[in-house]
């Protein structure tokens, strides 16, 4: 684990307003980003603080950042078009999006998922 990463966890990104306060987004799913944080780690990627995010890499490419919007946190995969996606689990984040793709958690019942093959 990363301290300044740690950071974003008690504070928030700090893009906004609302970080370091309780209305702060990340603090609305502490839950599912902790275990999110918990598996990504679990795949052998580096933790690092970019843009206010955690960010994954492998062998100093970025794989992956950890986010929390208001209505839903995420995985997003920076080359996710790429990705095998046979359960169309990865969105778009918008409409001029080329590459990333997005796999979006409302509940902790959607990490199960994550454990199917």
């Amino acid at each position: 684990m990363n301290k300044s990463v740690d950071n974003y966890f008690i504070e928030g990104c700090g893009r906004c307003p609302l970080g370091g306060s309780p209305d702060c987004k990340v603090h609305s799913w502490t839950s599912e980003l902790a275990l999110l944080r918990k598996i990504v780690l679990s795949c052998g990627l580096k933790e690092e603080s970019k843009w206010g995010v955690p960010c994954y890499t492998y062998q100093d490419n970025n794989i992956l950042i950890l986010s929390a919007f208001k209505d839903y946190c995420s995985l997003s995969f920076f080359k996710g078009s790429l990705l095998k996606d046979d359960k169309k689990l990865l969105v778009k984040p918008g409409p001029n999006s080329q590459a990333t793709r997005l796999f979006k958690f409302k509940t902790l019942e959607r990490f199960w998922i994550l454990k199917m093959k």
